[in-house]
């Protein structure tokens, strides 16, 4: 009998006013077999939690532990350097007090740590993203320019940034055997799959940059399709996200209400996006048999970010995490369906 390969999961960092214990009644609760909780939902102690109270309070709701989405710490290291204050919400306020390196040492610090209890727990897939490495200029993609001149080169500066500053965590990372699963997006350090290419080119090919993918960061000029084509053998995590682009608005506009924007974030199920043929594409690249040697897993977690400006987040994830169990976790087919043909 056909088995199904996958299994409904939900990222924590939008539920990040829940403890890590209410986080996983509220999945359980909503139809989830996993859960990928946030950094901070792993905090407490002098940091963190003990790898063994984790894995009890998962154990305790019969929950799987599919990674663990450290997003914010790793935009702050990687972003820090600007001294840009959208780091600021992500660390604690006497740390956003310093400067920008003591900034940076503290993340790094946070995330060797981080590495550390992941390790102890098992989890070998972490999704997140690089910061704003190359700087806000070249973040903004063309039409601006002007990133070379006689006396500087941003994209050559941003490759060397990018290589000195992430080496000690990506040492850290192969010591241990993770893997850092970039979340392609605009206003990383790698908008769209060349960019992500271009990263791990220069840094020699490294074997623990990989792919987060995330369809719903696809809506300006590159398809979820053309995208995770393109990085598909560094797949090895993925979220399940859908949105809207909504027509004669400008995808630029500085709107900072979120029901004003031109691309929104909606229900998985009345999305622009056809998510089944997204699960489609991540077993034709490899997904789910790498995440499950990876991890040592039955199933590869298909991971609900579900939001909304207008329906409230509780409800859209549980919606998404019920749709993702009920329409994405199908059984996978053993064979062609012509072999069966004429027999």
């Amino acid at each position: 009998m056909a088995q199904a390969c996958f299994h409904a999961s939900i990222e924590g960092a939008q539920h990040g006013g829940k403890s890590l214990a209410d986080f996983l009644d509220y999945a359980k609760r909503s139809g989830a077999s996993g859960a990928q909780p946030s950094n901070y939902m792993l905090q407490g102690g002098k940091l963190f939690k003990t790898a063994q109270e984790i894995k009890q309070t998962f154990e305790s709701r019969g929950m799987t532990l599919d990674g663990v989405s450290c997003h914010c710490p790793l935009w702050v290291h990687t972003t820090a350097w600007t001294g840009s204050p959208t780091i600021r919400p992500f660390i604690p306020g006497d740390v956003a007090k310093k400067s920008p390196p003591e900034i940076e040492k503290w993340a790094e610090n946070y995330l060797l740590k981080l590495m550390d209890l992941c390790a102890e727990l098992d989890v070998k897939i972490l999704p997140m993203f690089w910061g704003v490495a190359f700087g806000w200029e070249v973040a903004t993609g063309y039409p601006w320019g002007f990133w070379k001149g006689g006396d500087y080169d941003l994209i050559k500066e941003g490759s060397d940034r990018f290589v000195k500053k992430t080496a000690k965590l990506r040492q850290h990372a192969k010591k241990l055997g993770l893997y850092l699963a970039h979340e392609i997006h605009p206003g990383t350090a790698a908008s769209c799959a060349d960019d992500f290419n271009y990263l791990v080119q220069i840094c020699d090919g490294d074997k623990c940059l990989t792919v987060n993918a995330d369809p719903s960061h696809c809506w300006e000029g590159e398809s979820w399709e053309t995208r995770f084509t393109k990085v598909g053998p560094r797949v090895y995590a993925c979220h399940v996200k859908n949105f809207v682009v909504r027509p004669m608005i400008p995808l630029r506009k500085m709107e900072p209400n979120w029901p004003g924007r031109a691309m929104q974030f909606v229900d998985i199920p009345s999305g622009d996006l056809n998510m089944t043929r997204y699960v489609e594409l991540l077993i034709n690249i490899g997904y789910p048999k790498r995440y499950r040697e990876i991890m040592h897993a039955k199933t590869a977690p298909l991971v609900v970010e579900a939001e909304s400006a207008y329906r409230d987040l509780d409800a859209t994830s549980t919606n998404a995490i019920q749709y993702v169990r009920d329409n994405l976790c199908f059984p996978i087919a053993a064979s062609s369906f012509e072999e069966g043909m004429g027999a």
